[in-house]
């Protein structure tokens, strides 16, 4: 009697045996979900903790668990990649990533995707990371590609961190590395996509809380632990007090975690402004300085010209001079073509003694127009008025006379 009791009971046991294998799996899926959130939690406190004393790179032991435990939370039940023959093969983050970020604006994926150092798909998702933590962009990526449900539907399974709420904490503890200034190299050995991301648990398990970093496991152990003594005897009521003065001082904690994080982020966009405003200013001078050269360019062209315009007039008055002086040569030669034979010898005479002048010497303003009055129709009509009055003898009125002839 007593086998077939114990035969029937393990046969009771065997029975439910399913339900409580899928129940335990789901336990084990959300154990591990939530361990997974909480080491990447503690792994920024670190990581923003150490960035106070010392740049990030990639050879910070801190920077290297961050980024092993980002890597293990984007593969948490990733689904594999089916080949023409059915099977199954393994696939990287990257490939989710590349689909889902398309959106982001200036995005680094069509530079990550044509680096020639950078070869396989779980190191270009490494090199991802690291160009995402530079351009401190790497919670906006993360939050575009979890609104994007149907992609990430596509590549995960179900009870995947992406697909349950864990991912909204995530997106939201990402957003503190945004206060950091990283340095990496991306041709480095962190690079290499031979070997997986292993996650180092030493630090965690030292992992001290203070005023700066809260455990949520520990809030959830407190909150069964209030639960299991209110539904105990009654004569312990007074540890459930305790338990809830313990809440609120781990809020009051909370709260001032968060405003440390709001006020280091503040500081960073306040250096981040006034970078820009030096930046700003710096290029409102330059402005000037070029609308000032303009201005100066521009006045000594104008000068140019003016003067220029001024040649130009002078010139002119010169050229109406010259041309004023020819027509006076030229009625010079007519008024001496009108005057007598023998008088016109005397005036060519003269007319070759005075171009015998000019030829000696320069033909400037003040001399032409010394020869202008000299040889001016005044003086002409001076001279036939002499030679009417016979007041100058001529040349041949002394060879007629006789008392010039020869004996």
């Amino acid at each position: 009697m007593a086998s077939r009791s114990l035969g029937g009971l393990s046969g009771s046991r065997g029975g439910g045996g399913g339900g409580g294998k899928k129940s335990l799996s789901a336990r084990n899926a959300a154990v591990e979900r939530r361990n997974l959130i909480t080491v990447c939690r503690f792994s920024v406190k670190t990581l923003i903790d150490r960035s106070c004393f010392e740049t990030i790179d990639d050879s910070s032991p801190e920077f290297n668990n961050f980024a092993a435990v980002l890597e293990q939370i984007l593969s948490h039940r990733l689904k594999g990649q089916v080949t023409w023959f059915g099977y199954e093969s393994p696939r990287s983050f990257w490939d989710y990533i590349r689909v889902a970020c398309r959106k982001v604006s200036q995005n680094c994926i069509c530079s990550i995707e044509n680096m020639e150092n950078v070869s396989s798909s779980r190191a270009k998702g490494r090199a991802w990371i690291r160009v995402a933590l530079m351009e401190k962009h790497l919670s906006e990526y993360i939050s575009t590609a979890l609104r994007d449900f149907k992609t990430t539907r596509r590549f995960y399974e179900d009870g995947a961190i992406v697909l349950g709420e864990e991912a909204n904490m995530l997106a939201g503890m990402l957003l503190g590395l945004n206060a950091i200034d990283f340095s990496f190299c991306l041709k480095g050995e962190g690079l290499d996509g031979t070997f997986p991301a292993v996650i180092d648990y030493t630090p965690y398990l030292k992992f001290e809380q203070s005023s700066d970093s809260i455990s949520s496991d520990e809030e959830e152990l407190r909150t069964f632990g209030s639960s299991d003594s209110e539904g105990s005897t009654p004569e312990n009521v007074g540890p459930p007090l305790i338990m809830d003065e313990n809440s609120w001082f781990n809020k009051c904690k909370r709260v001032r975690q968060k405003y440390q994080l709001t006020l280091e982020q503040k500081g960073y966009l306040e250096e981040l402004l006034r970078l820009r405003e030096n930046q700003l200013s710096e290029s409102v001078s330059q402005n000037k300085v070029l609308l000032q050269r303009i201005e100066d360019s521009d006045l000594a062209h104008k000068l140019e010209k003016e003067q220029l315009e001024y040649i130009i007039v002078e010139l002119q008055d010169q050229l109406k001079s010259y041309q004023s002086l020819d027509q006076l040569s030229a009625e010079v030669s007519l008024s001496q073509a009108s005057l007598d034979p023998s008088h016109s010898q005397d005036g060519d005479g003269k007319q070759d003694s005075l171009n015998f002048v000019g030829e000696g010497k320069e033909d400037t303003p003040s001399l032409l127009g010394l020869c202008g009055s000299l040889t001016s129709v005044a003086s002409y009509k001076s001279l036939t008025s002499l030679k009417s009055n016979d007041c100058l003898a001529s040349p041949a009125a002394e060879m007629a006379s006789p008392g010039l002839t020869p004996s």
